[in-house]
């Protein structure tokens, strides 16, 4: 499975390719396969996110994870706090001021 990920361009915040739109939670991530170079080029030139790139991904009864430890800290947050984690139900994730 191939994932695209970028950062959004006016927060920052680390965001997932839904298909049809940037999310901030990886489980709404779809499988780009081939299409990803052309879906990336297209999306930086909209300038909504910031450098988005293709990553290796698995889909499994938890959701969507990225392959490489690097992505996964990036989608799921710190590794030694589980209480930092981004929480997709939490209604206010992703309502920070910048």
């Amino acid at each position: 499975m191939k994932i695209l990920t970028g950062n959004d361009l006016k927060s920052g915040a680390v965001v997932w390719w839904t298909g049809s739109e940037w999310s901030l939670h990886v489980n709404e991530a779809i499988d780009v396969g081939e299409e990803a170079d052309a879906i990336a080029a297209r999306e930086e030139a909209s300038r909504r996110v910031n450098v988005p790139y293709t990553i290796e991904a698995t889909q499994d009864a938890d959701g969507v994870r990225p392959a490489h430890i690097k992505d996964r800290v990036r989608a799921l947050g710190p590794t030694v706090r589980p209480d930092l984690t981004l929480k997709p139900a939490d209604p206010d994730a992703g309502n920070w001021v910048i």
